[in-house]
């Protein structure tokens, strides 16, 4: 008798076995919905927070790379969160130690631009400040950490510290 030249397909085939394996992490990570938010994020307009918390050491550095950052990728949603000593960027009057230079104006014309800017609520009450001190360009998040954790992770932010 001829043994038989035709090949069965064998279920523990490597080949299959990864396919389904493959085909098994894909429906997991659709199903969880990371899979979702990877190609959202993928697909939707780029955003970035910039996390200040020195301005004696981040300030005029932070403001230009958010103007280069703007003329070079102009659809970014930035969103500035200050908090600890990063607060001063902000204050009326606040201006370069080196430079003398003040803030303010760089400031609003990054506003301009769609930059929003967020001062730390924890860090007015622990400074014993008022939000009256601060330039009308300011916004206030009730916390600094937070609000940079919640951009990151819930909203796909990349993070950026000067």
């Amino acid at each position: 008798m001829v043994a038989s030249t035709s090949q069965h397909l064998n279920p523990y085939d490597e080949g299959e076995i990864m396919k389904k394996i493959i085909l098994l992490f894909y429906v997991t990570l659709f199903a969880t919905g990371i899979g979702s938010n990877v190609f959202a994020q993928q697909t939707s307009k780029p955003k970035a927070v910039y996390h200040i918390d020195n301005t004696d050491n981040q300030g005029t550095k932070a403001l230009h790379n958010m103007s280069y950052h703007l003329d070079n990728a102009p659809d970014t949603t930035i969103i500035v969160v200050t908090h600890y000593f990063g607060y001063d960027l902000l204050l009326k009057g606040a201006k370069d130690k080196k430079t003398n230079i003040e803030y303010a104006p760089q400031i609003a014309a990054l506003k301009a631009r769609g930059v929003k800017f967020e001062v730390c609520e924890n860090t007015i009450h622990l400074r014993n400040l008022k939000k009256e001190q601060f330039i009308p360009e300011a916004d206030f998040t009730p916390s600094g950490l937070v609000r940079i954790t919640s951009l990151q992770n819930k909203d796909g932010f990349a993070y950026i510290k000067p």
